[in-house]
Order: structure tokens, then sequence, then C-alpha cells
């Protein structure tokens, strides 16, 4: 991956669109997965992409919960209702695929923290939920702290197996405050999740501040 080159950007485009379904089909694919998945242009469905050198190389989708609700409801609808019942606000991260090649984890906290500034900040979210395979489910455990909820179900979306996985966004908020971007100005760092590749809090306010204005700019 070419650092000078890289970027992560916001896709409202069809062509974008077109360009992060084409890496989720073949992604999920290659790990068994069936059905055509192709990143909506539902006003509460956010699709973010990573690109090196201008092809997308990394895709990740946010779900805003809605009177419509959310792709997880069709299996874990008893457990999402749960926690709407206490006032939670729910979002979804879907269509999480990177290219193999691209091996460097800062890319991937990179997303995974500019999707958590939209959910949050953005849509004043409170919870982030994921369904995924259970030999996925320790990684999210161990590396951003999802704890799961529920039982193993079939989700027939993907014709897998799946767990529903839940982090509160005030958990992440605290280890971001904490490990934020230590990685980089340590070089190296003892703790073992994801949160010292995610940017420093410095570099998150400057970020929310960026999407703050550029929404102010673009009233709906």
């Amino acid at each position: 991956m070419n650092d000078d080159s890289y970027g992560i950007r916001l896709t409202d485009t069809s062509d974008g669109r077109n360009s992060a379904s084409m890496l989720i089909n073949r992604m999920y694919a290659w790990r068994g997965y069936s059905g055509d998945h192709q990143p909506s242009n539902d006003p509460n469905r956010i699709t973010l992409t990573a690109t090196d050198k201008g092809d997308v190389v990394g895709t990740l989708s946010i779900g805003i919960d809605s009177e419509v609700g959310l792709m997880a409801d069709e299996v874990f609808g008893a457990e999402l209702d749960a926690h709407r019942a206490n006032g939670a606000r729910l979002c979804e991260f879907t269509k999480f695929a990177f290219d193999p090649s691209v091996r460097s984890k800062t890319a991937l906290a990179n997303v995974f923290h500019l999707a958590v500034i939209y959910a949050r900040d953005m849509h004043g979210c409170t919870d982030i939920i994921i369904e995924v395979n259970p030999r996925h489910r320790r990684f999210y455990e161990r590396m951003l702290g999802f704890r799961k909820e529920g039982e193993l179900k079939i989700n027939t979306r993907v014709d897998a197996p799946a767990y529903l996985l839940r982090v509160n966004l005030k958990y992440v908020t605290e280890q971001i405050s904490i490990f934020g971007g230590t990685f980089a100005a340590d070089g190296e760092t003892e703790e073992r999740s994801f949160y010292p590749y995610f940017f420093s809090p410095r570099e998150e306010r400057g970020i929310i501040n960026r999407l703050l204005r550029m929404d102010e700019s673009h009233p709906a």
C-alpha cells in the first residue's frame, strides 16, 4: 500500500457503490458466503471506501436505526428490541471487506474509526452491532471490545451461522482517548487491541470538526 495515495471517502455515487460491491462480493465469495452484496443508496445507510492509487481496497457500511429497522432485525430482532426499549440508539456495521493485499492495521483501524465518528458524532448513536461468523468472533471481541448477544443463529442473507455482537460507543470513546494514535507515536505498544492504530484524540477532533462544518454547509 502506498501511504501517499491512500485515502478514505464517503461513497455516494453509483460508480463508487459498484466498486465497493465488487470488492465485497469477491471477498465474501472467497469466504464461502452466498448472495449478492450491493451497498445501498438508502439515506440511513452510509458506505465508506478506502482507496489506494484509485483502486477500492476496503469498504464498510454503516446502517443507522430508523423506523424500517436494521438488517440484523431479520435474525436478531428480539435482541435489538431489548436494547431499543432501554433507550439505545443503534447502528450496525456491515459489508466490512478489505483486499487481502492490504496488511496495514492502520488502514483497517482508520476505516473503522471514521465509521465510529459518523455513527456517534453525526447520528447520535450509542451502540454498534455487527453480525459475524463464529470464526471471526474472537477478533472483534479481543481487538475492539465487542460482546456476544444471544445465541448462534443462521444469517439467511449469507446462508452462514452468525453471532450478534455489540459494543457501547462510550467504551469505544474511552479506548480512543487512552490509546488512539499511540502506535504511531511510540512505534510499539503493549496494548494488544486495535485502538492504538486509531486516530489520536487530536486528529479525531479535527475530523469531527471538518465533518460538522461540511454538514452545516450542505443542509438537508
